[in-house]
């Protein structure tokens, strides 16, 4: 994108007339003696300047403009880098001369350019030939949102744009749709129409029939008192139930007919019979239902996924009775199966989901050339074995659904790969759930991907994640920030849209977050086991006095350490893996320098192991010894009650309900969180919420109202948020309520299982009519992604292999 044409000016003219204001910005950036500047750095410097004697002559000047837009710098002998985010996911980029400060504006292919010479050296052969990928030109007529706002509401997008040009060409729109109806069939079953209707003007036709046949029976009345004149008409099974819902149906359809409008598209395709089963591909780490959680790899995606199963099959359970059908609708969840189990279910083919009627576990094992790999892989290492795992995953969902799944769901880098070559070959509507972007968790990833390829393998995972969100029919996300991020950071996706790895190849324009394919669909926790703590009904009592044993046990045993001396302060809890992005420790060590939140309260952690020999992870490891360290140096035996271990789920859900009665808080101090399950576990069980600003937290919690957001990186501002609170409701019993309240009512209206189920199932059928009607496979992209996969990734994941 250009710089505006009257900023450029205006920061032109400035340079010429405040040269030496300007200069003094300029040599401060030198002055650094860094090749790149992050955006907080470039912010603090200017900072600083502006406080220094005649630096106030610097506030509101272009230059100000220019640092607040600025997200990163790079500096070489000559120039000055800058790339500007003007607005949410619209970039430029500039540079200047370090003497004598001439400004131009660069294309995003130099911008990167320049920061490969700063990595790789000017001198360097390979900086002279590089493989630029740019998917831009396969989706210049392609329609695009242009509104940051709109950004995440794709499905709309494309039912307002291609409904009305759909019908435009008169007779064609309505020939693709009666073809559409035509083609459902649920295993040799015709469903919605027959032989008997063969053009639009005998639709319309049997519609109005139809409708005036059904006008004379009860609302009640059932496919086996109407079906067989109906039938006659054309029409099979999955109108509806009742003669009520089939009159529905029928008069949506002619209205659409009549006067196509996006919202009576979209309620009649919600109708459609399209969905009778769903694969959902989540190859990594330990999936199963008891015995898992906290293994590496294993945490959150885990739990929505079992709960997303839960919910989906609920929800096509009641599509299906509601559209007149009698059939038993199948998910399976394809993950890997790992012989040394370790006393897990993971050694099993399939293993069934508890409180479901007929979702199961499909486990499929990873090859090498001398057979069957035995052990658990690290998500980071199993990029070898994912091109076999693909076609042998192909072969046990269509035995074990009879046939090709209507849905495929990829989960995190892996599975959206998988996803991505499965749906290829079986022409299925392909969604990807990304859970977390790993290139936006570890700092200049991309830049410097030679030294951290050993032990991330960022090459590979990075070439994967662009073909997997480039293939995807449709890509959910659980915040606006995880695709755009806001007004001051950016999002996940957003960090793919240009980047560059170099030595291997320079990323110009890799993914469009305005594309229609992003969709904003947030997961609930589940009702059954996170709800209330003022529902004393439901409560299970009869887990107390254990839970109450391991917060205040006086023992301290393998997995666990520290007993709380006083025992009736307020608890503070937090849960989950021991990550250095979960950043426990930084909780524990934002507890122990502040002695107001130790005398006011308590911490409990439940988080992985407290002895290190006991994981086999090297960071985990790594975060278990500095915890250790942490609670030497604060002395914090008698205050934090850490216990290593995992929790099932109705243990946790009654766990954060005990904290609630205690009118304790739950802390979620992540560096970064792409959602959040656990804040909203917390929330749902009326828990008042502390969680990071950085990612999911940032929307599911507004500030004040119903919970708080904390900067993990300002660790005694966030202790002094968590003092502040306590007191306040020392103060004042109502304030404690009043957050808990808040909490409670931001998920019930947000964030709930069913909600997120019914929009899944939307987004799955109107993205497979357009795909139908409109071409929106993208045929040209894809060509030039299965290039990209063979020459580019294939080699890359062999490596690793090597």
């Amino acid at each position: 994108m250009r710089l505006n044409g009257g900023y450029l000016e205006s920061l032109q003219a400035y340079l010429k007339q405040k040269r030496q204001h300007a200069h003094r910005v300029i040599h401060r950036f030198r002055e650094q003696d860094q090749a790149f500047l992050l955006r907080s750095e470039l912010q603090s410097m200017f900072r600083e300047l502006c406080a220094e004697p005649e630096g106030e002559l610097l506030l509101n000047s272009p230059m100000q403009q220019m640092i607040d837009w600025a997200q990163e710098g790079a500096l070489d002998n000559t120039y000055c880098y800058l790339a500007l985010r003007t607005r949410v996911a619209r970039w430029s980029y500039i540079r200047f001369q370090l003497d004598t400060l001439d400004v131009e504006e660069l294309d995003v292919s130099s911008y990167l350019e320049a920061r490969e010479r700063l990595v790789n050296g000017a001198g360097r052969l390979e900086n002279r030939h590089v493989l630029e990928l740019d998917l831009g030109p396969f989706s210049r007529e392609f329609p695009k949102l242009q509104e940051a706002h709109s950004i995440g509401r794709g499905m709309e997008f494309l039912n307002r744009r291609l409904s009305s040009q759909l019908f435009e060409d008169l007779g064609k729109g309505d020939r693709r749709l009666l073809e559409f109806l035509r083609v459902h069939q649920y295993r040799e079953q015709q469903l919605m129409l027959n032989e008997g209707i063969d053009d639009v003007q005998g639709l319309r036709s049997a519609l109005r029939t139809a409708s005036d046949y059904l006008g004379t029976h009860s609302e009640d009345a059932g496919w086996e008192t109407v079906g067989h004149q109906l039938r006659v008409l054309g029409f099979e099974p999955g109108w509806g139930r009742t003669t009520r819902a089939m009159l529905e149906n029928i008069h949506l359809l002619l209205d659409i007919l009549e006067a196509p409008s996006p919202g009576n598209l979209e309620r009649f395709l919600s109708r459609v019979p399209m969905i009778f089963s769903i694969a959902i591909i989540s190859p990594h780490g330990w999936f199963g239902q008891a015995g898992v959680l906290g293994r590496p790899d294993t945490g959150g995606q885990v739990v929505y996924i079992l709960d997303q199963v839960r919910a989906l099959e609920r929800e096509m359970r009641q599509c299906i009775y509601d559209q007149g059908l009698d059939m038993e609708p199948q998910v399976v969840v394809v993950t890997r199966l790992i012989p040394d189990a370790e006393g897990t279910s993971c050694d099993q083919r399939i293993e069934a989901i508890a409180g479901t009627h007929n979702a199961r576990i499909l486990r499929v094992p990873f090859h090498a050339d001398n057979g069957v790999v035995p052990q658990w892989i690290s998500r980071f290492e199993i990029w070898p074995y994912l091109e076999r795992f693909s076609f042998e995953s192909e072969r046990e969902i269509l035995a074990e659904l009879g046939g090709r799944p209507d849905l495929l769901i990829g989960n995190y880098s892996d599975g959206n790969l998988v996803a991505a070559l499965i749906s290829q070959r079986l022409k299925v509507t392909q969604c990807n759930i990304a859970h977390a972007l790993e290139k936006t968790k570890y700092l200049y990833s991309d830049l410097y991907w030679r030294a951290n390829d050993k032990q991330y393998h960022f090459s590979a995972q990075f070439t994967a994640d662009l073909i997997a969100m480039n293939t995807a029919d449709f890509i959910i996300t659980s915040t606006y920030q995880e695709i755009a991020g806001t007004a001051e950071g950016v999002g996940q996706y957003e960090a793919h849209m240009a980047f560059t790895m170099p030595g291997l190849y320079r990323v110009v324009n890799g993914v469009d977050v305005f594309d229609p394919k992003f969709n904003i669909v947030s997961p609930g926790a589940d009702a059954e086991v996170y709800f209330p703590a003022s529902a004393g009904e439901r409560r299970l009592t009869h887990l107390h006095d254990e839970i109450n044993g391991m917060i205040f046990g006086r023992e301290m045993a393998g997995d666990i350490r520290g007993v709380l001396q006083t025992v009736d302060k307020p608890l503070l809890f937090s849960m989950a893996r021991m990550d250095r992005i979960k950043n426990l420790n930084g909780l524990v060590e934002w507890y122990g320098a502040n002695t107001q939140l130790r005398a006011l309260t308590n911490l409990l952690i439940v988080s992985g192991h407290v002895d290190p020999g006991l994981s086999g992870d090297a960071e985990e490891r790594a975060e278990i010894q500095r915890m250790h360290r942490l609670m030497d140096e604060y002395q914090l035996d008698g205050q934090v009650r850490w216990l290593g271990r995992h929790l099932d789920k109705s243990l946790a859900g009654e766990l954060y309900r005990v904290v609630a009665d205690r009118r304790g808080a739950f802390v979620q101090p992540a560096l970064f969180e792409a959602f959040g399950l656990t804040v909203i576990e917390a929330m749902s069980s009326g828990l008042p919420t502390f969680a990071t600003l950085f990612g999911g937290p940032m929307e599911i919690i507004e500030d004040g109202v119903s919970g708080f957001h904390v900067d993990p990186n300002e660790g005694e501002h966030a202790a002094q948020q968590l003092v502040d609170f306590f007191q306040r409701c020392s103060n004042d019993p109502e304030e404690w309520e009043r957050i808990s309240q808040g909490g409670l009512q931001r998920v019930e209206a947000r964030y709930t299982w069913k909600r997120y189920a019914e929009q899944l199932m939307t987004l799955s059928k109107v993205y497979g009519f357009w795909r139908y009607v409109t071409g929106l496979e993208r045929a040209e992209t894809q060509r030039y992604l299965e290039m990209f996969y063979a020459l580019q990734f294939r080699p890359l994941a062999e490596r690793i292999r090597n």
